[in-house]
């Protein structure tokens, strides 16, 4: 029997059926094999005495360690736009982590009815990249959020307080627990206890990704990483010198196209950062 597992909790894989919901547990093999089963796994299970157990894990079409699930069509990274304040530095890591794992990103800003953020749909839009502008407090924009996670398994990413769970809960008819923001700090508190695949009406599933802001982006080298910046991978083909980094190269149609203001600035800083980060890892190692 075919199915997906949308829960994991304690050793026991919850898998969903066309005939319904499923306890597994995972055959012995795989611990020899050192495989572990992963949320949004497609599996074949056997099931004798109403007990299950999972014996085939079929090929992952992508894979996110941190937290471990497969599968996923989408990332949508969501950021507020006010309370908290946006960091495009931690969009942009977001964004690059969904580029390295070969997954659709989309920017969503919510809590739109809180300020003004034209400015920042339009940096990503401009960037390369589908936007979408929010409120789960309105009601704005879900419609429109919906129809481009409709079908797929999207992941929704972001720091704490942003919005995630209530977006969710709107999406899914699920009631997920959600977090208040500080109004001295100003960001919001982790809420979310374990990964977890919601069925979305109309077919596709949506998940929470807690801790995906602390991600760095891995398994890519220096050189590799202006190919994460979908409006630097279009430039960098006019730099003067081949595996040029577009930092202290002369000629650099990146840099051209940065002081232009074609590219913007912060997005270029956080190239600047993460390139730094993997040219440090890749010394060490």
């Amino acid at each position: 029997m075919k199915g997906t597992i949308y829960k994991g909790v304690g050793g026991f894989y919850y898998v969903m059926t066309g005939s319904g919901i499923v306890e597994c547990k995972a055959r012995g093999r795989f611990r020899r094999e050192h495989i572990t089963p992963m949320i949004g796994d497609n599996v074949e299970i056997d099931v004798r005495n109403g007990k299950g157990s999972i014996t085939d894990i079929y090929p992952r079409r992508s894979r996110l360690i941190r937290p471990a699930v497969a599968n996923i069509d989408t990332i949508v990274v969501v950021a507020a736009a006010k309370s908290p304040d946006p960091n495009t530095a931690v969009i942009d890591k977001m964004l690059v982590n969904a580029e390295i794992n070969g997954i659709e990103p989309i920017v969503c800003i919510n809590k739109s009815e809180l300020a003004d953020c034209d400015d920042l749909i339009s940096l990503y839009e401009h960037a390369g990249y589908k936007t979408i502008k929010t409120s789960a407090e309105t009601g704005f924009g879900i419609d429109v959020l919906r129809q481009q996670i409709q079908g797929k398994t999207a992941a929704f990413a972001g720091v704490s307080g942003v919005g995630k769970s209530s977006l969710l809960t709107i999406i899914t008819g699920s009631s997920l627990e959600t977090g208040t923001v500080s109004d001295k700090i100003s960001r919001g508190r982790h809420t979310t206890r374990h990964v977890e695949l919601f069925p979305v009406e109309g077919g596709g599933y949506v998940l929470d990704t807690p801790g995906f802001s602390s991600i760095e982006p891995e398994n890519i080298t220096p050189q590799e990483l202006a190919d994460c910046f979908p409006e630097m991978r279009e430039a960098k083909g006019g730099c003067r010198f081949r595996g040029c980094a577009h930092i202290n190269e002369p000629d650099c149609a990146v840099k051209a196209l940065v002081h232009k203001g074609e590219i913007a600035e912060s997005r270029y800083e956080s190239y600047k950062e993460l390139y730094e980060l993997q040219r440090s890892r890749n010394t060490w190692k």
